[in-house]
């Protein structure tokens, strides 16, 4: 009972130290370059992918249209207008992917899906909101190009 007791109080000495350790310093010149607030968020818009009313047989055309999808999908993350973008699993909301956009309004976001063939068909349908999350998201394609294997 007595190592039982000596071991847990070292355990939680070392993990107390470990959640003391320095924060890293604050950078606001990448604060301003992500467009953090004080707090280091900001504000993006969320597109939620549903499915849409169209049904689209011809494989050649459903093909051609979600190869659009995909062309502007990279397009987007090559502007920097596309933070993050992927589909969900099968649901009861119809849900299929959703798109974060780093712009500042709704209107623009609109603007952004103007440009992708399978929203403009009809195969899916758009919801969009305003999401308040860490600024350091707009950097996940920076990141994500450094640990995918295959590059577009």
């Amino acid at each position: 009972m007595k190592r039982i007791l000596i071991t847990t109080l070292l355990i939680s000495a070392s993990l107390l130290a470990a959640a003391q350790e320095k924060r890293p310093e604050y950078d606001s010149t990448l604060a301003r370059k992500l467009g953090a607030d004080e707090r280091g968020m900001k504000t993006y818009i969320l597109v939620i992918l549903k499915t849409g009313p169209a049904i689209i047989e011809d494989k050649e055309l459903r093909d051609s249209l979600f190869t659009g999808h995909f062309s502007n999908m990279d397009k987007l993350a090559e502007e920097g207008k596309l933070v993050a973008a992927g589909p969900f699993d099968d649901n009861e909301s119809q849900y299929r992917g959703l798109f974060l956009f780093d712009v500042r309004t709704m209107d623009e976001a609109r603007q952004l899906v103007k440009g992708d063939p399978t929203i403009t068909s009809g195969i899916f349908k758009t919801e969009f909101y305003q999401w308040y999350g860490p600024a350091a998201v707009s950097m996940l394609n920076e990141i994500q190009k450094k640990i995918q294997k295959r590059q577009p």
